[in-house]
C-alpha cells in the first residue's frame, strides 16, 4: 500500500475527530473574524485544534488533504498580480530592490537568533527567521527537514504582534478605524463562470506543473505561478472565491494545529516568547528602513511602515486601505516580498547546506 493510500485510509477512519476538530476551527474562526483578530480564519482554527490537542481532546487534523488546499492559496497569491502591476512597477522597481536588501538583512539578523539565542537546529531557523508567510514558510520549511510546529509558532506569533502594534498605533495615533473587512474577498456570486473556470484551470495545471518541474513547494508555487500569469494577461480580474479561501484557511489552520499534539505547553511558551523577541528585531529594521527611505521613495513614512512592515498581506493591506493609503503600493510590496522568500528561500538554504556538508 503507497503512502498516499495510507493517508487517506488514516482519514477515513478518523472521519470523526477530523469533523469535530474542523467544527471546532469554524466558531474559532468566526469569533475571531468577529473580534476583527488578524488571519482569523487560520489562526482560530490553528489555535482551537492545538489546545484541544494538548487537552487530549478528541481531535484529528485532515493531513492527506493539504497539498490540494495549499493550491487554493497558491492562487490567491497569483491574483494579486493585476496588469496595474505591470503599469508600476517602472516606478517601484528602487523600492523593491530596497525591499530586497530589507529581507537580506532580516534573514542575517533573525536566522542567527533564531539558531544560537533559540537553540533551533539549523533548517527551522532558517524558515523560522525568513519573513515570509506562516502558511508558505510552514509548507517549504517542512520539505526541507525543518520542525514545522515551531515555524508555525514563529510566524504566527510575528503576525499577531506586527498587526496589533501597527493597528494600536494607528487605531490610538490616528484614530483610524480598522475593523472594516467587507473589502477583501470576491463572493462566488460575483465571479464570471468564465472566470472561476479559469481560476480553477490555473490551481489543477499549477499543480501538476510545480510537481513536473520539481519547484520548491510545488502544490503553492506552481499555482500562484499560473494564476499570476492568468491575472497578469487580464484574462481574470478577481481571486479565488472568497468562500472557498475562508474554508482552505480552516482545513490549513486546522491541519497545523494538530502538529500541536504532545507538545508540552511550557515548549510552546518558550517559542512565543523567542518570536516576540524575533519581531521587535524585524520591527526595528522596518522603521530604520523607513525613516532612512521615505523621501527617496516617494512616500508618506506611514506607507512605507505598512510596506515593509512583516505582518500579513490581508492585514496590512486593510490598514492601508482605513488610512487611505496607496493600496496597490502596500499590496505590491507584500506580495513580492512573500514571492521573493516562497520562491528564493529554499534555494538559498539548499546553497548553504551544500556548503556546510
Amino acid at each position: 500500500m503507497s503512502s498516499k493510500d495510507k493517508s487517506l485510509r488514516s482519514l477515513r477512519d478518523t472521519w470523526p475527530r477530523v469533523l469535530l476538530a474542523i467544527a471546532m476551527g469554524v466558531a474559532t474562526g468566526a469569533v475571531f473574524n468577529w473580534l476583527t483578530l488578524p488571519l482569523p480564519w487560520m489562526l482560530g482554527p490553528m489555535v482551537s485544534t492545538a489546545v484541544a490537542a494538548m487537552l487530549r481532546a478528541p481531535v484529528a487534523a485532515p493531513g492527506p488533504l493539504r497539498p490540494y488546499v495549499v493550491v487554493v492559496i497558491g492562487v490567491m497569491l497569483g491574483s494579486g498580480f493585476s496588469p496595474d502591476f505591470l503599469n508600476q512597477i517602472g516606478l517601484w522597481l528602487v523600492s523593491f530592490a530596497f525591499l530586497a536588501v530589507y529581507l537580506v538583512i532580516c534573514g542575517l539578523v533573525t536566522v542567527p537568533y533564531y539558531k544560537y539565542v533559540a537553540g533551533y537546529d539549523t533548517p527551522t531557523a532558517y524558515f523560522a527567521g525568513m519573513p515570509g508567510g506562516l502558511s508558505e514558510m510552514m509548507i517549504v520549511g517542512e520539505e526541507m527537514g525543518a520542525d514545522d510546529r515551531a515555524i508555525v509558532l514563529a510566524h504566527a506569533s510575528r503576525i499577531i504582534i506586527v498587526v496589533a502594534l501597527v493597528a494600536i498605533w494607528f487605531r490610538v495615533i490616528q484614530g483610524i478605524d480598522l475593523s472594516d473587512r467587507s473589502g477583501f474577498g470576491t463572493s462566488f456570486k460575483d465571479i464570471p463562470a468564465i472566470e472561476l473556470g479559469l481560476l480553477l484551470a490555473a490551481g489543477v495545471a499549477g499543480f501538476f506543473l510545480g510537481r513536473k518541474l520539481r519547484l520548491p513547494a510545488p502544490t503553492l508555487l506552481g499555482p500562484m505561478l499560473i494564476s499570476a500569469a492568468v491575472h497578469l494577461t487580464g484574462l481574470s480580474t478577481n481571486p479565488p472565491p472568497q468562500e472557498l479561501v475562508i474554508a482552505a484557511q480552516v482545513l490549513l489552520g486546522t491541519i497545523i494545529g494538530g502538529r500541536f499534539i504532545g507538545v508540552p505547553p511550557r515548549k510552546i511558551a518558550a517559542a512565543l516568547g523567542f518570536s516576540a523577541g524575533a519581531t521587535t528585531l524585524l520591527l526595528c529594521i522596518t522603521f530604520a528602513f523607513a525613516v532612512l527611505l521615505y523621501r527617496l521613495l516617494g512616500q508618506s513614512l506611514e506607507q512605507v511602515v505598512l510596506a515593509f512592515s512583516p505582518g500579513g498581506l490581508a492585514e496590512m493591506s486593510l490598514v492601508a486601505v482605513a488610512m487611505e493609503a496607496d493600496i496597490a503600493y502596500v499590496a505590491s510590496h507584500h506580495l513580492v516580498r512573500i514571492s521573493l522568500i516562497v520562491a528564493l528561500a529554499p534555494l538559498v538554504f539548499r546553497w548553504i547546506a551544500g556548503r556546510t556538508r
